[in-house]
């Protein structure tokens, strides 16, 4: 007898009974879909792990601790069937199909009325996909198809025939910190889906390459900035490709929230009435020292982290920064913008109480190939980037935690 493919269907679980039976491993990845659909979910185990038992603390399902029994099926719309006991199981699956509940085994899928298959969403698409029969069944096999599927429908690579999805209005995306594939999946989403970029010199300049022909790019460094600053021309632009119906992605380096002066293009877009969206990004000041084996904080020698701007210089008198409270932190101070002001920064610091022997690490194109790490301490910082001519971009790392995991001596 020819063996059938399974016909799916989507399951609306919302207020339903759904019985679990098992609080494992199993339990724990299935769960939270469970939840998410809205099932009344009841869990029958002696035992759960503690992903499981927390969410039996926070009401999301009802705990009954105690192993199997005939009847807990009763009542259920849907089963999953996972415990460490065969017969157990096979009694459950017995118990299923006399009641007509459709039943996940994680034991025995030739057994089970119902398969689940690997499952993923993006923007309000759920891809699921099954493989035909139970006899070619390979959980690594339909993975593999469903995350490149959610993949190119995140990125923008998949879309469907003769359909693009276009918001206009503006997207303030934070592209991280250099790396092209530090951007988060919505930013490189709707880059895919922007007619206009207006990118800085300092966002994932890799993922511009990728953009359709048809795509407008606008370098921020370049626009002509007239009798106005260049926050204000900027905003122009943003403001008048928006109104031509257009979808614009501001593409920002890091974060558009830190140091990226990203709410003044928020205020001047919602006083011009125009939608505005920002996602934010993966911030420089953390992903950098990462990237250049320095932790921001680290058990012991760190319980803190603190980030400062040094565009501006310690005496001058536009400078907000109270460089003696920082003098007296013990925690790690992130610099960013400072390399130009590093010595005077130096200076301030010492001068407030900081030890002279304070590790420094200056970590310049940070998660890029051209990335580089020299350290120093606040003694020598100065000095050393004159003579090692370190340049911006730099992140500076400046405390304890610099020498956690110190560079490799260079043979």
């Amino acid at each position: 007898m020819a063996e059938h493919p399974a016909y799916p269907v989507g399951l609306r679980l919302t207020g339903r009974r759904v019985v679990v039976l098992g609080g494992g491993q199993v339990a724990q990845r299935r769960l939270p879909a469970l939840i998410a659909a809205g099932a009344d979910i009841l869990l029958v185990s002696p035992e759960a792990t503690p992903s499981v038992e927390a969410m039996a603390d926070a009401g999301e399902i009802t705990w009954l601790r105690r192993p199997y029994a005939e009847g807990d099926l009763s009542g259920a719309w849907y089963a999953l069937i996972a415990t460490s006991d065969p017969a157990a199981n096979t009694t459950a699956s017995a118990e299923a199909e006399s009641h007509r509940v459709w039943c996940v085994r994680s034991d025995d899928a030739d057994q089970a009325t119902a398969w689940t298959p690997a499952t993923g969403t993006s923007e309000g698409v759920t891809v699921a996909v099954l493989t035909t029969s139970a006899s070619g069944r390979d959980p690594r096999h339909t993975a593999a198809i469903r995350d490149a599927v959610v993949a190119g429908l995140a990125d923008g690579t998949l879309v469907a025939p003769h359909h693009r999805t276009r918001t206009p209005g503006v997207a303030l995306v934070g592209g991280g910190p250099g790396d092209p594939d530090l951007i988060t999946v919505r930013g490189r989403r709707l880059l895919a889906e922007a007619d206009v970029v207006i990118a800085d010199r300092l966002g994932p300049r890799d993922l511009l390459a990728e953009l359709p022909p048809h795509v407008e790019v606008i370098d921020a460094a370049k626009i002509p900035y007239g009798r106005y600053m260049a926050q204000e021309a900027i905003n122009d632009a943003l403001i008048e490709h928006a109104k031509q119906g257009r979808s614009v992605v501001r593409l920002k380096g890091g974060d558009p929230f830190v140091f990226g002066r990203g709410m003044e293009e928020v205020q001047a877009l919602t006083e011009a009435g125009i939608p505005c969206t920002v996602v934010p990004g993966i911030s420089s000041s953390i992903s950098v020292p990462a990237a250049a084996g320095i932790p921001v904080t680290h058990r012991g020698v760190a319980h803190e982290f603190t980030v400062v701007s040094g565009h501006v210089a310690p005496d001058d008198e536009r400078s907000l920064v109270d460089w003696a409270a920082m003098a007296r932190l013990t925690g790690t101070l992130v610099v960013l913008m400072g390399v130009d002001k590093i010595g005077k920064i130096a200076e301030a610091l010492i001068a407030h109480g900081k030890a002279p022997e304070t590790p420094v690490a200056l970590v310049q194109e940070g998660t890029t190939a051209a990335q580089r790490r020299v350290d120093a301490t606040l003694a020598t910082v100065a000095e050393t980037v004159r003579t090692e001519a370190v340049k911006p971009p730099a992140v500076i790392v400046i405390g304890a935690v610099v020498d956690v995991n110190p560079p490799a001596e260079q043979p």
